[in-house]
């Protein structure tokens, strides 16, 4: 493997980043994961965008997006793959050891891994902890993570994919990786950005392209809903046959899979779509 490390291509056993990058000690960074098909990127302008937006909400200089456009391409032409995940990393650069960034500039680092096609359904289970929709970080994609991975730990002990978080008052948030959407009435609902949710980009082209309504929503709501199914980069849309102990009859539902059928038919005719 190949990957682009603060402005060119190293071999995976020798691309090094400092041990004192802001992002490694005390996990000052954001983050994109794109889904890359046979080399071609999905939706890479609107993942940009956010890139540069969480950039600004954790105070770090604006990404040079034509650099980052350049480092994608030259990773990807280095590691031809069927399916990937195509991982940008932007640090707070080499600093002090403490809160206190310093003064080299960021870090940017482009690397691409193989992945398989998520399956149509999967379980997901609800964690005891919870969302800040307050907090300093939230609406940021950062590589502040370990609160998920203890999460995503949980759900996997549970035989699941996925956890889903309420927030600090009470109301459904999103998952460790994903956001999530319900089935009421016949009419699809997930929750706004104000809950405390990251803006996800497919959650986003799923809302339009459905005619999804943002809607705050109980954290029981996920004992009612007629159908449940997820979004994410890498989960495209996918159904959920399991919260908890309940099983959800015969996932995907219907109108989950028009969903599905939706966005699959729209991404693959434009590969970077735009919203509005």
């Amino acid at each position: 493997m190949k990957l682009w490390v603060n402005g060119g291509l190293h071999d995976e056993e020798t691309a090094r980043v400092s041990v004192l990058d802001h992002g490694l000690t005390v996990g000052d960074g954001i983050f994109e994961t794109v889904k890359t098909e046979r080399g071609e990127t999905f939706a890479l302008t609107l993942h940009l965008e956010r890139l540069t937006r969480s950039a600004r909400g954790l105070g770090l200089p604006d990404p040079d997006l034509d650099e980052v456009r350049r480092a994608c391409a030259a990773v990807l032409e280095a590691n031809p793959t069927e399916l990937g995940r195509l991982r940008i990393t932007y640090t707070g650069g080499l600093s002090p050891l403490g809160s206190e960034r310093g003064d080299d500039g960021p870090g940017l680092v482009v690397a691409v891994g193989a992945t398989s096609r998520r399956p149509d359904t999967t379980a997901v289970v609800t964690v005891p902890w919870t969302r800040n929709e307050r907090g300093a970080l939230t609406g940021l994609k950062t590589t502040s993570y370990a609160e998920n991975v203890v999460a995503l730990a949980r759900a996997r002990e549970h035989g699941a994919t996925e956890a889903l978080f309420g927030n600090t008052v009470g109301r459904l948030c999103e998952g460790t990786g994903s956001n999530v959407f319900v089935v009421l009435d016949g009419r699809i609902h997930t929750p706004p950005v104000s809950s405390g949710c990251l803006a996800g980009i497919t959650r986003a082209l799923t809302a339009e392209w459905t005619g999804a309504l943002e809607t705050d929503l109980p954290l029981d709501v996920l004992e009612t809903a007629e159908e449940i199914f997820l979004t994410s980069t890498l989960r495209d849309v996918q159904a959920v046959h399991r919260v908890d102990g309940r099983e959800l009859a015969a996932a995907p539902g219907p109108v989950t899979a028009k969903a599905m059928r939706i966005f699959e038919e729209r991404a693959a005719r434009d590969r970077d779509p735009r919203l509005g």
